[in-house]
């Protein structure tokens, strides 16, 4: 009897626990159980396509496979690694990136990548031994692609892995799934666009937390396509003008301000960042002297010498500081009253010092002579030249979605002694009037001011975004800058004239032509406007001739040339540096004309 009843109260504890759970706490323990057997997984959405003006792909997606291994599924890891390397290539370095990735916070059973790409020849090789491989899995996603390699690198940017940094920011519900994010360029700016919105499923895992089957998708949203104003084949002319040397092209259209061309040279393979690189690869990347990562379009801030000097003209002339019949004789040299020192034209030696001659305005543009400038800087006042200088582009970033541009350096007065802690020097003024001292441009803010002068005065916005499917949450429709004020429709004229006789003044005799005729302009099919400028990276010493082949290849001149075409009625502006390249009119300006000559001619055959 006792037995009897100890059994039957514990029979009756258990119905009683057993009631507590099923009818009183079910609730409860079916949301743990549900939590613990259902998993919701997210699906990373495909990356919206990047297209140039003319439909041509420039970044879009395409599948990837990878080695993936299941941890919880390897007794031996040591022993599987031994038998992958046996069949294929496994680095110290994937082994090393695949311990990184198996320390984040993951779900059990999931597939850690170890191998980020394999080859077809190892997707075999694997498929064939796949029976003794336990835990091994080959695991398929989207990733970037970029099929013009580096031609586009600097223009459309780039994407990267997501950092630990990029999470401290980033939505952690959108970018649940996304192992890549905008890290340059259009990709960058672009991003929330681009990156579309993350999908998930719902799947039921065993106690181990293996996928059993699956109960629900939602499928994510892909990102917004977008098209650019960049036009393909005229970036693959202006890289090939360009050639192996270090520089920059920037093509503008003249009327919206789209970018046609952007090309840094050099420029690195984005897929390189998508597909994965050793750390040697790495460093040669990053610690290489020609900089391929640095984005010099946009970021590179130079001096733009004898470029500057059209602006300084109309700048002398919106004054009254000079007008177009003032002439002064350029003896090759010019001097400030009281002082010693002699500022020397771009032809000056030992041996020549006979200067332009008698030169006006118009001259002096087409001769590039410094000796003009100089002496126009000084009856200048400072804040006014640069305040007039201002309204081109100088010292202001006005590019409506190009990420990371520099502002470049406009010096004033008050900057000067604010940085410095000096007043301005007449000498200041003297190097201000042929682009050099301490102003610092871009390529794309010389682009732009091609632009202004190709339009008479009249501003653009730099922008690469041409069209898109829906709004974009990134792009503002930019307010529209005003006209640059001072200058007359006359003397807008009269100086793009001026920059017309750069290329076209030609058989007019020793010292009498444009500095460009004999490089570019002798068998030009179209009216081109241009100006060039040899800009100096190091001060030459008073009574020191400049001489390049003494010279670190890295201390020489950088070649300028600005261009704009059809000069009656441009429909496209540009800016050509070569980085160290010496002088502008030989340099840089047959860049321009072979990179005009890709645009305009094919316009010209179709009519």
């Amino acid at each position: 009897m006792a037995l009897f009843v100890v059994a039957t109260v514990l029979v009756m504890i258990l119905v009683g626990r057993l009631v507590q759970l099923q009818i009183f706490e079910y609730a409860k323990y079916r949301t743990r159980s549900d939590e613990n057997r259902i998993q919701v997984e997210p699906l990373a959405p495909p990356r919206g396509l990047i297209y140039d003006r003319h439909g041509v792909l420039l970044a879009d997606n395409r599948p990837q496979l990878s080695l993936s291994i299941v941890r919880e599924r390897v007794s031996d890891f040591d022993a599987l690694v031994g038998e992958l390397r046996a069949l294929i290539d496994i680095s110290d370095g994937d082994l090393a990136d695949f311990g990184r990735r198996l320390e984040r916070r993951r779900r059990p059973y999931e597939p850690v990548a170890l191998k980020l790409v394999l080859s077809e020849d190892e997707q075999a090789v694997l498929a064939v031994n796949r029976h003794r491989l336990k835990g091994v899995e080959v695991t398929r996603q989207l990733v970037r692609n970029y099929p013009f390699d580096s031609l586009f690198s600097h223009a459309v940017g780039s994407v990267r892995r997501v950092s630990e940094q990029d999470l401290q920011y980033l939505d952690p519900v959108r970018y649940s799934a996304t192992k890549f994010v905008g890290r340059r360029g259009v990709e960058r700016f672009y991003e929330n666009s681009l990156h579309g919105e993350v999908g998930y499923r719902r799947v039921e895992t065993d106690a181990h937390g293996r996928v059993r089957r699956e109960l629900e998708v939602n499928r994510p949203t892909a990102g917004q396509n977008i098209t650019l104003h960049l036009d393909s084949r005229l970036q693959i002319a202006a890289s090939a003008a360009l050639g192996q040397r270090r520089g920059v092209v920037v093509a503008l259209d003249t009327r919206s301000g789209g970018v046609l061309a952007m090309v840094s040279n050099p420029g690195y393979d984005p897929n390189a960042f998508v597909l994965g690189m050793s750390s040697q690869q790495f460093a040669s990347l990053s610690q290489s002297r020609d900089t391929p990562l640095f984005n010099r379009a946009i970021s590179g801030q130079y001096a733009p010498g004898s470029i500057f000097k059209p602006v300084v003209g109309l700048a002398g002339l919106a004054s009254g500081a000079v007008t177009w019949e003032d002439e002064i004789d350029d003896p090759g040299y010019f001097q400030l009253p009281g002082q010693s020192r002699i500022y020397r034209d771009w032809n000056w030696s030992q041996s020549n010092t006979g200067g332009q001659g008698i030169t006006n305005l118009r001259r002096a543009i087409y001769r590039s002579s410094n000796v003009f400038f100089y002496d126009l800087a000084t009856r200048l006042e400072v804040d006014e030249l640069a305040a007039f200088a201002a309204q081109f582009g100088y010292g202001h970033k006005s590019a409506v979605d190009i990420a990371d541009a520099s502002e470049g350096l406009l010096p004033t007065r008050s900057w000067k002694l604010e940085v410095k802690g000096e007043p301005w020097y007449p000498g200041d003024s003297v190097n201000l009037g042929v682009g050099q001292g301490d102003l610092l441009v871009t390529p794309l803010q010389l682009a732009t001011v091609a632009a202004v002068f190709a339009n008479r005065g009249a501003r653009v916005r730099p922008r690469m975004l041409l069209a898109s499917d829906r709004p974009l949450s990134e792009f503002d429709p930019p307010r529209p800058l005003p006209r640059v004020q001072g200058p007359s429709a006359d003397d807008w004229e009269q100086m793009v004239d001026a920059m017309e006789d750069v290329v076209h003044r030609g058989n007019q005799g020793y010292g009498n032509n444009g500095t460009a005729w004999a490089y570019i302009g002798r068998d030009i099919g179209y009216r081109m406007a241009g100006k060039s400028g040899t800009a100096q990276v190091v001060e030459i010493k008073q009574g020191e001739e400049y001489d390049e082949e003494e010279l670190d290849e890295y201390r020489r001149k950088h070649a300028w040339f600005i261009a704009f075409a059809p000069a009656d009625d441009p429909v496209i502006a540009l800016a050509v540096l070569v980085e160290n390249g010496g002088a502008g009119s030989s340099v840089a300006g047959p860049v321009a004309r072979e990179v005009l000559d890709a645009y305009i001619l094919p316009q010209l055959a179709a009519r």
